[in-house]
């Protein structure tokens, strides 16, 4: 029961994602950060089976530190996001990556923007995205309060209503999620949204 979502505000963008570990019935922890930052400037949100997922953002996010290690200048976020469908594209044909993305950057000439790229290695850049479950939930809810020029107040006061409305109408709703933002200043953990905390249990 995955959730990640992203909008573009005014001179930012944000990407939200449960927290939550599962396979089949099973929790298997409630602290999962599905959010990579790429590099100082990007982040990228992902959803899938949890291999692909942990396996496909590190190896984007080490080529992205090649490309500026090689060249000295990072990678924009279009081209970042050219390069993910490129890879999705080539790994489809061969051993697909079964992983749903969202990727979120700032640059200096262009400004925040967000791309929306799936397992089947379509991209489209959007102002508002959403995969998982949830997304019935957060796209209806982004459909009728998103508005552009967006402040970082109401942004996350969006993302709360979003996360209410998950957590309320979702069968198995994830009860944690993590909110991070990217701007001028670099990409960043901004909050977390918590219903449960896992328990460390002591050995006997």
């Amino acid at each position: 029961m995955e959730c990640v979502f992203g909008l573009v505000g005014k001179e930012f963008a944000l990407v939200v994602a449960d927290t939550s570990a599962v396979h089949s019935i099973l929790v298997h922890k409630s602290n999962e950060d599905k959010i990579m930052k790429l590099d100082s400037h990007k982040l990228m949100g992902a959803s899938g089976e949890a291999g692909d997922r942990a396996q496909f953002t590190e190896f984007i996010q080490k080529n992205v530190a090649l490309y500026q290690f090689r060249n000295g200048i990072p990678l924009t976020t279009a081209a970042a996001a050219n390069f993910t469908r490129g890879e999705l594209a080539t790994a489809l044909r061969k051993s697909p990556y079964m992983v749903n993305i969202i990727l979120a950057g700032y640059d200096k000439e262009t400004g925040p923007s967000l791309y929306f790229i799936d397992y089947i290695a379509s991209m489209h850049k959007v102002d508002k995205a959403a995969f998982g479950y949830g997304s019935y939930f957060s796209l209806a809810m982004m459909d009728r309060h998103y508005h552009s020029n967006m402040s970082v107040e109401e942004a996350i006061d969006l993302v709360d209503k979003c996360i209410i409305e998950i957590r309320s109408r979702l069968v198995v709703a994830p009860p944690n999620f993590v909110i991070k933002i990217v701007d001028k200043d670099g990409a960043r953990e901004y909050a977390w949204r918590e219903s449960i905390k896992d328990a460390y249990i002591s050995a006997a």
